[in-house]
């Protein structure tokens, strides 16, 4: 098996949009997906997109992607990196990819002078807690993500909008 990466190019926005509607299904998330191909292409292409995004072939072929972007720790007073979708399709797992793909990221990360790589992961996903404890990483069962989104994020930046009774 001949695993190659190479920096996503806006070319690949179909792809990228098709491996995330599949890592959605994975997931159990389908009806969250609102992004277009279109909407990908622009986010993950534009020139003051903070994020970045690599495919990962296997044999020439399309296997998988991951997208990231730098962020910064206050505690480390130095700069980071998270790790926001690491996929690679069924047919390809198990020999190599992501770990390959996981690798090259975090060379990127060393590299770039960040002082973590870190990533979310279901609680229920057995195989990828499994996959990413023997690399040696290690969960932060400590913090607990919040998000605002959609609606919530719109009535809270603008309470100006919301129905006050």
């Amino acid at each position: 098996m001949n695993i190659t990466l190479r920096e996503a190019q806006p070319s690949d926005a179909a792809l990228i949009h098709a491996f995330i509607l599949e890592l959605a299904v994975y997931e159990k998330a389908t009806h969250e997906v609102v992004a277009s191909v279109a909407d990908v292409q622009h986010s993950l292409f534009a020139p003051d997109s903070p994020a970045r995004a690599l495919m990962c072939l296997v044999d020439g072929q399309p296997a998988g992607y991951a997208v990231y972007f730098l962020s910064y720790s206050t505690w480390l007073g130095r700069k980071g990196m998270y790790l926001e979708d690491l996929y690679i399709s069924p047919k390809h797992r198990g020999g190599g990819a992501g770990k390959h793909l996981l690798r090259h990221l975090a060379g990127i990360a060393v590299d770039s002078g960040c002082g973590r790589l870190e990533w979310s992961v279901l609680d229920w996903n057995a195989p990828a807690i499994a996959f990413y404890q023997s690399l040696g990483a290690q969960p932060q069962a400590e913090w607990v993500r919040y998000r605002l989104a959609g609606d919530t994020l719109n009535n809270f930046a603008r309470p100006e909008t919301e129905n006050l009774t």
